[in-house]
């Protein structure tokens, strides 16, 4: 229970300093710079940036609130003929004209329907299912079978393998196109991936059923958690199989003025590190919250009374708290991250004198 409360206080945390306004400085006459009238992200008056967030991404509050934009499954219903009429706008205002009424609110709209349904690299329409509005949708049915109760050898088998699935196949379709992945690579990454799980899963699920000295009861609870671990190592593993090649190449390191100044592979190993870190902290809610709830909630008279309420309580709890983890996990490091000059290496840092460099950590 103290890691709920420590989940749900660092929750409301991060919404109370998303809600504090955006103070910005504008250029004035006056020998002391006067301040712009205060404006939420949440105004339908906040300027519209081609490309850009309306949230502040340079603090974790405004990068969970951007992903819990990004995330928003109202977006699942935007027709193809929105769709065009949204990308129309976008190439209006890049080319300088915008019909009569259309303001910021309509541009901002515009282009959250777009970001949400076509690949910036490649410009194809991502399928419904493998879109990060859609992961949620789509992948809690695959949460509450994890979760399921006294699972038997066939059902972990299955929905492990289904969870790596449909996890491959979100990361290839909103993957960085502009280097191309090879198919071996995304094989090996995917076959990584299931065979972790499943290992794991079973390995462990094992272990607690041929335990002596546990009752029934511990056991039930015990085998409750197993999707976790089984669920963090193939993740680990999958971030690693599919960008180990980073560790040999290493990334790109700009300075401010997204000049190129070297590739590191000291950036490499702390891109990769992040990544992985975000896909251990994005599980631990959801396959170990549930079963504490769960749990707790059996005990009570109700529940002893409805037993067949179990299984849809325990699917909505799963489903709830993993659209609550995912911006939190996915907001936790910026997309862009920086890195001290004298912790790369020595050609990087006898190329600039900037204290302080960038680079992509991707998701």
């Amino acid at each position: 229970m103290n890691f709920l409360r420590i989940f749900c206080m660092g929750f409301r945390m991060a919404l109370e300093q998303a809600n504090q306004p955006i103070k910005s400085a504008v250029a004035s006459k006056l020998p002391a710079p006067t301040e712009a009238p205060r404006v939420s992200p949440f105004s339908d008056d906040v300027p519209f940036q081609l490309g850009k967030s309306k949230f502040d991404l340079s603090t974790y509050s405004g990068r969970v609130l951007h992903f819990f934009n990004v995330i928003d499954p109202r977006t699942l219903f935007t027709s193809d003929s929105e769709l065009k009429n949204a990308q129309a706008l976008l190439t209006a205002y890049k080319s300088g004209w915008l019909p009569s009424g259309i303001g910021n609110k309509e541009l901002w709209e515009a282009q959250k329907i777009v970001q949400s349904m076509v690949h910036p690299d490649t410009g194809d329409t991502i399928p419904m299912p493998f879109r990060m509005s859609g992961y949620v949708p789509f992948g809690s049915p695959i949460v509450a079978g994890l979760l399921l109760p006294n699972p038997t050898l066939g059902s972990i088998i299955f929905w492990q393998w289904l969870n790596q699935s449909h996890n491959a196949c979100v990361n290839y379709c909103n993957r960085n196109a502009t280097k191309p992945t090879s198919t071996s690579q995304f094989v090996q990454g995917y076959l990584g991936a299931v065979t972790a799980a499943v290992g794991v899963a079973v390995g462990i699920n094992q272990m607690i059923a041929r335990a002596k000295g546990i009752s029934p009861a511990t056991r039930s609870v015990l085998q409750k958690f197993v999707p976790f671990p089984a669920v963090c190592t193939a993740n680990v593993l999958n971030v690693f199989l599919m960008r180990r090649q980073e560790l040999k190449t290493g990334v790109e390191v700009y300075d401010k003025s997204l000049r190129v100044v070297g590739v590191s592979k000291v950036a490499a190993y702390d891109a990769i590190k992040d990544t992985a870190l975000t896909r251990i902290v994005l599980p631990a809610p959801i396959y170990t919250i549930p079963p504490i709830i769960m749990a707790t909630l059996e005990r009570t008279s109700l529940f002893k009374r409805f037993p067949r309420s179990y299984l849809p309580v325990n699917a909505s709890l799963g489903a709830l708290i993993f659209a609550l983890a995912l911006p939190l996990a996915i907001g936790l490091f910026p997309q862009e991250s920086t890195i001290p000059r004298h912790k790369l290496e020595k050609e990087i840092q006898d190329a600039t004198t900037d204290e302080l460099l960038y680079y992509n950590k991707g998701l």
